[in-house]
């Protein structure tokens, strides 16, 4: 590599995590100011679980998620079986494009039109309250599941189709030969769809502001309300927990696609040699 592209490669590097490193190095500061480093200290960690409001907002963000993750990946996995098994070509385009329309679309015109949608609703049937926790899980998992399709999709694509055949032949109903056959060749898909549907849903702002509940509030809807008077140092301790968690599951998800590339990269060698 060139010096010049390494000096650029650097400089990009250093834009995208610069503002991670003084957030880190923040959170151990012992003062509150952000222009005075006084020391290290754990003050802001041991104040942030004194706080009952934010410790509340961060279990409920961790329930949506899981909740979001565990339904989209079910749901996203089924769709994406569906959609493999398409033989027309203009039909599996149309619907790879309906699925491309959630992530395309931009995140304000979607909690719009969801908040829109979900008042409609509640008052057709005549609801108290047309938004709740359950209209913000639904709101979810619509923008959770095109994630897992695109992540489940190109492992059920790359998998011999003659596995399940070979599968049914051998006495399996068609569930029970794709629960053996099928299913452990697309978990490394599967697995990486949910912890991206776990991290987008855990990320949101836009669509949960638009379709929150009273009574329900996510980290991030309730970090946005501390903008308008201060962020306390308590919020820089949270975000360097939330990064840390983010980094650990990038990692296990890169492990997975490695070792499943290596399997098939085994694979395909042994079939040449046969």
């Amino acid at each position: 590599m060139k010096l010049s592209a390494k000096i650029y490669t650097g400089i990009i590097l250093a834009f995208l995590f610069a503002p991670i490193v003084v957030m880190l190095i923040y959170s151990f500061n012992e003062a509150k100011s952000l222009s005075v480093y006084s020391g290290f200290s754990l003050r802001w960690y041991k104040e942030l679980l004194r706080d009952r409001n934010t410790l509340n907002a961060v279990k409920n963000t961790l329930i949506l998620a899981f909740s979001a993750m565990a339904i989209s990946t079910i749901m996203g996995t089924a769709a994406a079986v569906g959609i493999n098994k398409i033989r027309r070509r203009w039909y599996r385009t149309v619907m790879n494009t309906v699925t491309d329309i959630p992530m395309t679309n931009p995140d304000i015109i979607t909690g719009i039109s969801l908040m829109l949608m979900f008042v409609f609703m509640g008052r057709l049937f005549g609801a108290a309250n047309s938004l709740s926790f359950w209209t913000m899980l639904i709101a979810h998992v619509t923008f959770c599941l095109p994630y897992v399709i695109l992540q489940v999709l190109p492992k059920l694509q790359q998998m011999d189709d003659s596995l399940r055949e070979a599968a049914m032949d051998l006495g399996c109903p068609p569930f029970k030969a794709f629960i053996k056959a099928e299913l452990p060749e697309i978990m490394p898909g599967i697995i990486t769809g949910a912890i991206m549907a776990f991290t987008m849903s855990l990320d949101d702002f836009v669509i949960s502001h638009f379709t929150a509940g009273a009574g329900f509030e996510t980290l991030p809807i309730r970090i946005y309300s501390m903008t308008k008077k201060t962020v306390t140092p308590e919020m820089y301790a949270l975000a360097t927990i939330i990064f840390f968690v983010t980094m650990s599951l990038l990692i296990i998800s890169n492990l997975v696609d490695n070792d499943d590339n290596r399997r098939l990269k085994e694979s395909k060698k042994k079939q040449k040699e046969k």
